[in-house]
């Protein structure tokens, strides 16, 4: 079990206060267009990890399936107010190091705007992969270290830390930007095979969006986006992996495991019990609840 710290947005109203009313319209709309380019056109099983109040769930509409996952309830149930309850949704809180399913589930993952909050982003990414079936797409965003305001900003000795060195950087409390190099490595060594690379955000400036249009900055990043391929300098960067190697497709009717001991769980609610290390993890609201 892991004692690596979480990141808890439990009791935030981040949704409303950093998307909806942080003037980050374009920001959300550039990376609606990356995840456009990126997604499948169909699929089975989705996880999305980091769901949060499930802002990006609608445009996974190609998958039959969605599985929210988030360490914060209060973000769930944000998000199965917004989207309902229907056998399309599944709303699962648990931490990225302990997560309650079977190997070889899905066929699909997305992690928008949460490798940030990851003090072992390499371990977060290997678990994400044994969830994962072979040929799966994953598809990963990351705060860039490398980009152009943190380059000039060392050129300029504005900033103590190096953007080329390529070690993450935690500049707040469980909040990382990291290398374009290390992370391509890490996918590496997890087994995913690096297939697209888009940089998105390239116009994050306060005096740019206040001056100019959401449509037009949108439009422009989308003439820069497919450069990620050849180099990545924005502070947002967004990649699509292919899952390979050997991982055996999960048994029909499997689905969830204890996170402590990964024995497999029966589907019980309003409380699911393990049957090896007899730990119990409660259905409460719509929300399977694993914390541990």
């Amino acid at each position: 079990m892991s004692e690596r710290p979480i990141c808890d947005y439990e009791g935030s109203n981040y949704q409303q206060v950093f998307w909806e009313e942080g003037g980050r319209a374009y920001e959300d709309a550039a990376e609606a267009v990356a995840l456009e380019r990126l997604l499948p056109e169909a699929g089975k099983r989705l996880l999305e990890l980091g769901a949060g109040a499930g802002r990006n769930t609608p445009r996974y509409s190609g998958y039959k399936e969605i599985v929210l996952l988030d360490y914060s309830t209060t973000q769930l149930q944000q998000a199965r107010e917004k989207l309902g309850d229907n056998h399309n949704f599944r709303y699962v809180a648990a931490d990225i190091y302990n997560l309650p399913f079977v190997n070889g589930l899905f066929d699909g993952a997305t992690m928008i705007r949460t490798l940030h909050h990851m003090a072992d982003a390499p371990q977060a990414i290997q678990n994400i992969r044994d969830t994962l079936q072979n040929d799966a797409c994953f598809i990963l965003e990351y705060a860039n270290k490398r980009n152009l305001k943190s380059i000039f900003r060392f050129l300029l000795k504005k900033q103590d830390w190096n953007p080329f060195d390529k070690e993450p950087v935690e500049f707040a409390a469980l909040n990382f930007d990291f290398h374009p190099e290390a992370i391509r490595e890490w996918l590496y060594e997890a087994n995913f095979a690096v297939e697209r690379q888009l940089t998105v955000s390239h116009f994050r400036v306060d005096l740019l969006k206040r001056k100019l249009s959401t449509k037009f900055l949108t439009t422009l990043d989308k003439l820069l986006q497919p450069t990620g391929n050849l180099f990545q300098f924005s502070p947002s960067v967004f990649v699509k992996n292919r899952a390979i190697g050997h991982t055996k497709p999960a048994e029909e009717g499997m689905f969830f495991c204890c996170p402590k001991c990964k024995t497999p769980l029966e589907d019980t609610p309003p409380l699911l019990k393990c049957s090896n290390c007899t730990a119990e993890y409660p259905v409460e609201n719509g929300i399977y609840n694993f914390k541990i």
